[in-house]
């Protein structure tokens, strides 16, 4: 006998169905759209890989970028015969907005960029440049105002500025010099097929995400792009507003932890999950950006591999 089922029955079996299926506990949450894979930062040598791999790890981002493109293809070829993918470079600090350093450091990154070719990875990660030395407010004193035309800042507190203008001025100066020299830097990105991936790391510049994202967003170039620290910008802003700031100009991510102190006022690093960042958050809205990519881990060295794999493995998930 055939039985025609109406369409209201239909939805009402499928309802009571996942009803039943919620519980029992078998009714699983809506994957995420992106596809975040796991690396570690070091020297790209069969014994490394072959551990890493062991361990659970997907890749490595190389820490060695002062080596010949034939060098770097070499490493390649080992990673590639281990199923490991080598998919960024490290350069690290600049010294831009150092008149006696500057060529120097253009012409590294300059090496950088090609080793990160040889390497088949596609993004070098730069710390243009520092400052320090003088009167600077507090991590959460900070009320930035720039204009959006140049990028300089116009005050970095609510009220007298008079005790910054030091680095209000050097703030500016250092804005100019970098943007100088990146775009020095735009044509071999684009060359080598690498982006030239900008990071923060408590060098006491960009440190509000408005303002980050304009620093880099005024390239209009997308071989300029963000390398975000997940940790590094805790005691300015929580993860997740940099995230949603940033949005795509974010092609890689370091994962690192901060514990901020119970007043919310500075604090110190942590090992990843053990701090102040909310994971969960912090993959939905790297999921929202549509960010699908690389997940590196940077620091908690304390932990054994198989540690670190699997408290990544839960950042990945979700959880």
């Amino acid at each position: 006998m055939t039985r025609q089922i109406h369409r209201r029955d239909f939805l009402a079996a499928s309802a009571a169905a996942g009803a039943g299926l919620l519980a029992a506990g078998r009714l699983q949450a809506a994957p995420f759209k992106t596809t975040l894979k796991k690396a570690l930062i070091g020297a790209p040598q069969e014994a490394t890989l072959k551990s890493w791999k062991q361990a659970g790890f997907d890749g490595i981002e190389s820490g060695l970028w002062k080596i010949t493109e034939a060098d770097a293809a070499a490493a390649r070829k080992v990673a590639d015969k281990l199923g490991m993918t080598i998919h960024a470079v490290m350069y690290g600090w600049a010294n831009f907005n150092d008149d006696s350093k500057r060529a120097g450091d253009v012409a590294d990154v300059e090496t950088a960029l090609k080793a990160c070719a040889g390497y088949g990875a596609d993004a070098v990660l730069v710390v243009p440049c520092r400052v320090g030395g003088m009167p600077m407010p507090q991590p959460w004193e900070f009320d930035i105002e720039f204009d959006d035309k140049t990028g300089h800042v116009k005050r970095v507190v609510a009220g007298d500025n008079a005790p910054y203008q030091k680095y209000i001025e050097a703030q500016n100066h250092a804005t100019d010099i970098s943007r100088k020299a990146i775009q020095q830097l735009i044509p071999v990105a684009e060359k080598t097929k690498v982006v030239i991936a900008l990071e923060n790391v408590w060098n006491n510049l960009w440190v509000k995400p408005a303002f980050f994202t304009h620093f880099i967003a005024s390239f209009q170039s997308p071989w300029v792009q963000c390398y975000f620290d997940i940790g590094n910008h805790v005691k300015y802003a929580m993860p997740e507003e940099w995230i949603r700031s940033l949005g795509k100009l974010i092609v890689k991510c370091h994962v690192k932890d901060f514990k901020l102190n119970p007043d919310g006022h500075g604090g110190k690093f942590a090992d990843i999950r053990d701090g102040s960042i909310d994971w969960p958050l912090v993959r939905a809205e790297l999921d929202k950006i549509g960010y699908s990519g690389w997940m590196t881990i940077e620091g908690s060295g304390g932990l054994s591999l198989d540690e670190r794999n699997k408290r990544l493995d839960l950042i990945v998930a979700g959880k």
